[in-house]
């Protein structure tokens, strides 16, 4: 009979022991159903998090093309000017007819500042969504790397509501600035925009 008993005892331990908490979960539907929807949710955060970094990768080409074309722009013009103002000399001619490439430049140079003002704030707009983004995906990654750690020990209604608060009430740490980089970019052109009417002026006057 005692040998009978042996086999049935080690069985009653080997039955005791408890489950890994990934069986736990495979073993449990609400919390098997759990984790393939943040699993879902989580390459889906991937993926937009990567369509967000191309988008923001071809935002800043667009802004580097605008400067350089900003630059380039009113370094021909002036050059221009400057060769074609020989013709004026001793002569009213030019400064009377200053204002025309005058108007000329400051359209043009209004409307470049336009699209790298406009391009910058899109480019601030995707930073913070990207952010957001990847905030989603680290507070779901811990709520995943939890239920794989704990099993049927994770508290489902704590834990969601506890993930649901921290997308829900994210505070900014950031303090309010009163001035960003794009301002003095702006700034900047806006400056250089003077200079340039202010050469134009110059070169055909004097």
């Amino acid at each position: 009979m005692s040998n009978l008993e042996a086999p049935n005892s080690s069985q009653l331990i080997m039955d005791s022991k408890p489950l890994h908490p990934l069986h736990q979960i495979a073993e449990t539907p609400t919390h098997k159903l759990l984790l393939k929807q943040w699993l879902k949710e989580e390459q889906l955060i991937l993926n937009r998090i990567s369509n967000k970094e191309t988008h923001l990768d071809s935002v800043r080409k667009e802004l580097t093309q605008l400067h350089c074309f900003f630059f380039l722009f009113h370094s021909i013009s002036l050059t221009l000017l400057f060769t074609t103002s020989t013709s004026f000399i001793n002569s009213t001619r030019g400064c009377q007819r200053s204002w025309i490439p005058s108007v000329c430049s400051l359209i043009s140079s209004l409307a470049i500042i336009w699209a790298v003002r406009y391009k910058t704030d899109v480019e601030n707009h995707l930073e913070k969504l990207l952010e957001r983004e990847k905030e989603d995906g680290k507070l779901l990654g811990k709520c995943v790397e939890e239920l794989k750690k704990k099993g049927v020990e994770f508290d489902l209604l704590k834990e969601v509501d506890a993930l649901r608060k921290a997308k829900s009430l994210r505070i900014e740490t950031k303090g309010v600035k009163k001035w960003e980089a794009r301002d003095f970019v702006t700034l900047f052109f806006v400056g250089v925009s003077c200079v340039v009417l202010g050469l134009t002026r110059v070169i055909l006057c004097n």
